[in-house]
């Protein structure tokens, strides 16, 4: 990545390739090195195509991750079911090792209708599954990690992600995609989340989470 875009002054940056060029793959730009970068979490399929990103700094990691969608497909769909459930015994795992952790990214699902804008029509579509809101169901009430989000923000029409047809993203037709996902003893820190859609980027916009820093 030549372009001076890619490289700000100041930054650190780490990134995690799809095998597959121009697929997939994950990115940290950091101000402060970490003390280890940890790249994927141990299941083929996703660390292949470069889902998953860990840097650790002190007690607290941060996570850069690209769930799979299930959109293009049936047999992506079902590699994304497994995903699932490797993923969510990974998590597991993490709760018990001490640490804090920062899940960022792409998580390629909506958990309630609030998080999309025609959840009625895309009950039985990739994203807002019902095996895919039980997935979450279980992520925030089985393991304790919290949504950091709705934590500040329970409004309606919060999208982070806007198809490219028709005029879904001047119309606001979205789905709430990208979810800043913490470990509970971080929720009292959170300041604020908010989604950047002052400027366009692509097809998803940024969204940042503000923590105390004590």
């Amino acid at each position: 990545m030549s372009d001076e875009i890619f490289s700000p002054r100041s930054y650190e940056r780490f990134y995690f390739d799809a095998e597959k060029k121009g697929y997939s793959g994950t990115a940290i730009y950091t101000k402060t090195m970490p003390d280890n970068v940890i790249k994927g979490f141990g299941w083929h399929i996703a660390d292949r195509e470069g889902r998953y990103l860990q840097a650790d700094f002190g007690k607290l990691s941060v996570i850069s991750l690209y769930m799979p969608s299930g959109s293009s497909g049936d047999a992506r769909q079902q590699i994304k079911f497994q995903f699932l459930d490797f993923f969510f015994h990974h998590l597991q795992k993490l709760r018990m090792d001490g640490r804090s952790y920062i899940i960022c990214g792409d998580w390629n699902m909506c958990h309630k209708p609030i998080d999309l804008k025609n959840w009625k029509a895309n009950q039985n579509k990739p994203g807002f599954l019902p095996e895919e809101r039980a997935w979450l169901d279980r992520l925030y009430n089985e393991t304790g990690y919290v949504d950091a989000f709705r934590l500040v923000n329970q409004s309606a029409d919060q999208y982070s992600w806007w198809s490219n047809r028709g005029q879904a993203r001047s119309n606001n037709v979205g789905w709430r995609l990208d979810y800043p996902v913490i470990t509970p003893e971080l929720a009292p820190k959170v300041i604020d989340v908010s989604i950047f859609t002052t400027q366009m980027f692509s097809d998803h916009a940024p969204v940042t989470l503000t923590l105390a820093d004590r």
